[in-house]
């Protein structure tokens, strides 16, 4: 018994070290397996919230398997640092239960042309729980074997220790003040003794959801009592963008909203979409069907989202006289992972008088746009076709981490959602 108790700790140390050796690499939102599709993880049972939970709260996560068979899938969960780099905890520190376990929950696609296989899992279950807030990785990997990744998610867990007051400004800068949003906020932490709020608390703004353009390392202005003051001038503001683009793709029997053509021949459907064009000079309008850059799986004719929504192959095109010669036009939004990727650069095709990209997307509503990637800086420009308005609404979070003088992680104390509204 004695040899059991000295072992535990050891091997949970030798899993934690291999862990943080690949943490560094998958410490990101992707997907490795080009089977691997329609990859969601979100909080509780809304589709369209963010992956933000209550120590007591739950996530969700669900992929599909395009290969249609079923294979043994793993997950862990890997503790972070607010910078998402490895907090260094031991897997014991922050898991009750155990650190690898199989996916259990599959179901086959039915009444639909693709065949695929689909998975979920919830957090907290039976089998392993988070005991500890901040930023975590899911890692999804096969066969038990934690080198063989096949998907990665961040996703964060509040344990709410202080009040966010928050407040949009117009910003200071004459030149910002129709295209950007600028937040002021203050902490209250009566509950909460923070002796050195500079050195002890850090705060990120997160727009959308994007961990791309998110502002870090926020300190307060001023310090008053059990209040800390972040009212920066021109250095917490965002450009706004525009209201994304839209498209219905939820019907294989009618076409959507900028569905120009639909078909299919018995093995898959077709939808070619209406071409899009430029809107920057063009005055902004609020879409009531914008959500933000995200998308939902849904059908218009079946009950079952998930498992009767077929998988579509798309066509998007975006008009323009000729091509760009400083740099690459990219299909980009949640869709992408809200990444520049390989399989969505769009190649310009003369005939059809702009940037064209075909891609296989599953039924249900989605926001898009595109994103400009410039040659020799490699700078991403996703509003370069839609230029920012300062009446567009936008989703924020502000996330407040902490921790102390000894402790050996950071704390995520409080994560407030805000809208842009004017």
């Amino acid at each position: 018994m004695n040899k059991l108790k000295i072992l535990l700790p050891l091997v949970a140390a030798i899993f934690t070290l291999h862990l943080q050796a690949q943490d560094q690499a998958y410490n990101t939102n992707d997907v490795y397996k080009d089977y691997v599709r329609t990859v969601r993880c979100f909080g509780g049972n809304d589709m369209l919230s963010y992956p933000i939970v209550n120590l007591d709260g739950f996530l969700r996560l669900s992929f599909d398997d395009l290969e249609g068979d079923v294979k043994d899938y793993y997950y862990t969960i890997i503790h972070c640092n607010s910078d998402w780099t490895p907090s260094g905890l031991s897997a014991m520190d922050y898991i009750d239960g155990f650190e690898t376990e199989e996916i259990l929950d599959y179901e086959y696609s039915f009444n639909t042309l693709a065949e695929y296989t689909h998975y979920e899992l919830t957090l907290p279950n039976n089998s392993m729980a988070f005991t500890k807030s901040g930023n975590y990785i899911l890692k999804v990997f096969l066969d038990n074997d934690l080198d063989d990744v096949v998907l990665t998610r961040r996703f964060m867990v509040v344990d709410n220790q202080v009040a966010v007051n928050i407040n949009m400004v117009i910003p200071i800068s004459v030149k910002k003040k129709r295209t950007h949003h600028e937040i002021d906020f203050d902490i209250l932490h009566h509950n909460i003794d923070i002796r050195a709020p500079r050195q002890d608390v850090d705060v990120v703004i997160m727009k959308n959801g994007r961990w791309d353009t998110a502002l870090r390392d926020i300190k307060p202005v001023f310090v008053r009592g059990k209040e800390l003051i972040y009212d920066h001038q021109d250095k917490i503001t965002f450009p706004a963008g525009r209201e994304y683009r839209y498209v219905d793709l939820s019907s294989t029997r009618v076409r959507g909203d900028f569905v120009r053509e639909l078909e299919d021949d018995g093995k898959m459907y077709y939808m070619h979409l209406i071409p899009d064009r430029n809107l920057k000079d063009v005055s902004h309008i609020q879409e009531q069907t914008d959500i933000n850059g995200r998308y939902i799986v849904s059908n218009a004719h079946e009950t079952n989202n998930e498992l009767e929504s077929d998988y579509i192959t798309t066509f998007f095109t975006y008009l323009t006289d000729k091509p760009f010669t400083s740099g690459s036009v990219y299909l980009f939004g949640e869709l992408t992972d809200w990444k520049i990727k390989p399989e969505y650069e769009m190649s310009y095709v003369e005939s059809r008088g702009g940037y064209a990209l075909k891609t296989l997307l599953k039924q249900g509503i989605y926001n898009y746009t595109y994103a400009f990637v410039d040659d020799e800086t490699s700078t991403v420009d996703d509003t370069f076709t839609d230029g920012n308005w300062y009446q567009t609404e936008n989703d924020y979070h502000v996330l407040v981490y902490y921790r102390p003088f000894g402790s050996r992680y950071d704390q995520l104390i409080n994560a407030t959602p805000f809208k842009s509204l004017w």
